[in-house]
């Protein structure tokens, strides 16, 4: 089974950054498609970012477009979220995915990682 494991997270100020890192467990890693989400306490899990394979470039939630940048690195099994000019709407718990196909529904996505905690203090 894939495994996905999550790194990174805190607690920052406004206007601060933060990285987010995953490592795959598993075989094929260049098969599917990874992405990231985020869940504020009582609220959907919704879509932050996804990326495929190749040269494509990610897919960004409005929200956090021109703030947020995706990688995969296909030879190390990882990727990351690297974020900048955070918001306190930022806070939430941060999941790392991977799918079949990008979608914007989390729950048709495969495999989760354990979730990360990101507190942007105003």
């Amino acid at each position: 089974q894939v495994q996905l494991v999550q790194s990174g997270g805190g607690l920052v100020q406004a206007g601060g950054s933060l990285r987010l890192s995953c490592t795959f467990s598993g075989r094929i890693f260049s098969s599917y498609v990874m992405g990231w989400f985020r869940q504020a306490p009582e609220k959907e899990r919704e879509f932050v970012a996804a990326i495929r394979r190749g040269s494509r470039e990610p897919d960004y939630a409005d929200s956090v477009k021109g703030r947020f940048t995706m990688s995969r690195d296909n030879d190390k099994k990882t990727v990351s979220l690297e974020m900048n000019s955070l918001k306190p709407e930022d806070t939430a718990n941060y999941y790392c995915a991977a799918g079949v196909s990008v979608y914007s529904d989390p729950r048709h996505w495969n495999f989760w990682g354990q979730g990360t905690q990101v507190t942007v203090s105003s």
